[in-house]
């Protein structure tokens, strides 16, 4: 099985001469040879020649690796001022400052976890970098984003929407298409509920989290911020809400309303001015269950886009369809690996001999373990999948 969890970035990008990149195209090649558009220190240019083609088939919609999605809507609030989940101690972009700047570190090889990106391809050439570099030293300034005269929508929320971990975070970070109003986001405008248990709201048993701090980001006005340090990790149902409704809403620096009613996928609105934004997410410690093994690793870790995604088929690693738990449990229960076909998969009430076990503790007799390249799951995990497969490996 390859089981490939992609950490950060997975792009290949092209090199380019150094200097300003005028009359090159994103490989560094002249124009006049035909090509691409000159790869520059902007972030339309970086959207353009890098994140649209390299990078959105994985990094978009609700399946993103990690919530990070580089789709042209997203990128920005995704990126600027965003705390790395590799490494909380860096941003992804931390605006003037790219050493400090998790996504350099990542593409020029000097994070001291997980491997260089793009994973398992080329580096990228240092002059191509360097106009990553450009953009953030000049201050990672956004795009356009959205219209003055249009209200602000959400783009972005991490937690993702409708997912399930087995972690409680530490922050809840949402991002809108154009600046908002500092003054208007607060623990008035954003806040936060549990479900008290029973995974449903309204019903007067719903418990109101205090956070640490809820502000926009010094270093995205597009970003809204609630710091969740020290409160406790309860495994329950959680509701996000960002007000557009009512006395105490979210407004834009021009002044509008937030148009926030959400229909389960970004941006958020129905094309007016006014309405909450309403999300929901779960906590929940990692059951010996296929479902629960399927929403807390397969899913967040092994599903993305070229990866195990289906369709089901011999060709790895997508033929390994791992995209829900009805095609996990027919891609692996009782049928045969193909880099060794003498060993199941997941031989029914026996992890000792399944081969994802073995993938996953490193101790296959081919290939490389799994995930590729790490992190690798922790042991506790995978003791969690040795009982379901212990169990009976039941759907």
């Amino acid at each position: 099985m390859r089981l490939l969890i992609i950490i950060l970035l997975g792009f290949a990008l092209g090199g380019c001469s150094a200097g300003s990149g005028k009359g090159l195209d994103v490989s560094g090649r002249p124009l006049s040879e035909g090509g691409d558009l000159p790869l520059a220190a902007t972030l339309a240019s970086i959207q353009a020649n890098v994140f649209n083609p390299s990078c959105i088939v994985c990094h978009s919609g609700a399946s993103a690796p990690l919530g990070l999605r580089l789709d042209a809507a997203s990128s920005y609030t995704a990126l600027v001022g965003v705390s790395s989940s590799q490494n909380g101690s860096f941003k992804l972009v931390a605006p003037a400052n790219p050493d400090a700047s998790y996504l350099i570190k990542k593409l020029e090889g000097t994070a001291a976890e997980g491997e260089q990106m793009p994973l398992g391809g080329p580096p990228v050439p240092q002059a191509t970098i360097d106009f990553v570099r450009q953009w953030i030293t000049d201050g990672a300034a956004p795009d356009s984003g959205g219209p003055a005269s249009q209200p602000p929508v959400v783009v972005s929320l991490t937690p993702v929407p409708a997912s399930a971990s087995t972690d409680f975070p530490s922050q809840i970070a949402a991002g809108f298409d154009q600046d908002v109003d500092a003054s208007t986001i607060n623990d008035l405008t954003f806040t936060l509920h549990r479900s008290g248990g029973d995974a449903q709201f309204d019903n007067g048993n719903d418990v109101v989290i205090t956070p640490a701090a809820v502000a926009l980001s010094p270093m995205n006005a597009r970003l809204a911020v609630m710091d969740l340090t020290g409160v406790a990790a309860v495994e329950d149902r959680y509701r996000i809400t960002l007000s557009g409704a009512g006395t105490n809403v979210i407004l834009s620096v021009s002044g509008l309303t937030l148009d926030g009613e959400f229909a389960g996928s970004f941006p958020s609105g129905d094309g007016t001015q006014g309405g909450d934004f309403v999300a929901e997410f779960d906590v929940q410690g990692l059951q010996a269950s296929l479902d629960s093994i399927q929403a807390n690793v397969f899913t967040p870790t092994c599903a993305f886009s070229g990866c195990h995604s289906g369709p089901a088929g011999p060709n790895l690693p997508a033929g390994m369809d791992l995209s829900s738990a009805d095609a996990s449990f027919a891609s692996l229960v009782d049928v045969a690996s193909i880099q060794v076909p003498v060993t199941m998969r997941v031989a029914t009430g026996i992890a000792d001999d399944s081969y994802l076990i073995r993938k996953l503790e490193g101790t296959a007799a081919a290939g490389s373990r799994m995930p590729l390249g790490g992190p690798f799951l922790d042991q506790v995990t995978i003791d969690v999948i040795r009982a379901w497969i212990d169990s009976g490996a039941a759907r």
